[in-house]
């Protein structure tokens, strides 16, 4: 669901959901604050999944370059609802999200993760240089928190441990793209 300021008695929840994965994955993951999860909330820019009244999984999108850009960031799902579909649920839902705040905006995500990066292809994204992205600021601000930062300003934001995949709804390779996959979906029907 679209969480709301509601929601916001799971934010420290979220935060140490979050770095507890950073640890055991050995890879960045940047750290965001209270405040800034819980604006997410208020501005009805999070998905949150809830199982009763226990938090399951997060994510957030955020505008970037005069909203031209949106980045769907800080996907997390607890331990125990691992693998059972969470994770994807949420990833669409966010995306979802961001398509209908922003329909002519760029979609991207960062990450150092196989399931998300098969989650992002089957939404459509490509992988991408890091030049292709935003070149708000702000935006990357938010990568200070990672532990990686050091390879990306070494490199200029050339390059990083995370991959970069963004959902372009102008690219005209995309709708070629969709309607193969969708004749490839129905002969494998057959």
């Amino acid at each position: 669901m679209v969480a709301d300021a509601s929601h916001e008695m799971y934010v420290d929840t979220i935060l140490e959901t979050i770095e507890a994965a950073a640890k055991v994955r050995g890879t960045g993951i940047a750290k965001r604050s209270h405040d800034y999860l819980a604006q997410k909330m208020k501005e009805g820019k999070a998905i949150i999944a809830l199982e009763g009244e226990d938090f399951v999984g997060f994510t957030y999108i955020e505008s970037w370059g005069n909203k031209q850009y949106v980045a769907t960031s800080g996907l997390i799902v607890t331990d125990n609802h691992r693998n059972m579909g969470v994770a994807r649920r949420i990833k669409q839902a966010s995306f979802a999200l961001a398509r209908l705040r922003w329909p002519k905006a760029k979609v991207f995500s960062l990450t150092s993760g196989s399931a998300v990066m098969k989650m992002n292809t089957d939404l459509g994204y490509v992988p991408v240089t890091f030049a292709e992205l935003t070149d708000d600021e702000s935006f990357w601000r938010g990568c200070e928190g990672c532990i990686n930062k050091d390879i990306l300003e070494r490199t200029a934001r050339r390059y990083c441990i995370c991959t970069a995949m963004l959902f372009d709804p102008q690219d005209p390779h995309r709708a070629k793209r969709e309607q193969q996959e969708r004749q490839d979906a129905v002969t494998n029907t057959i």
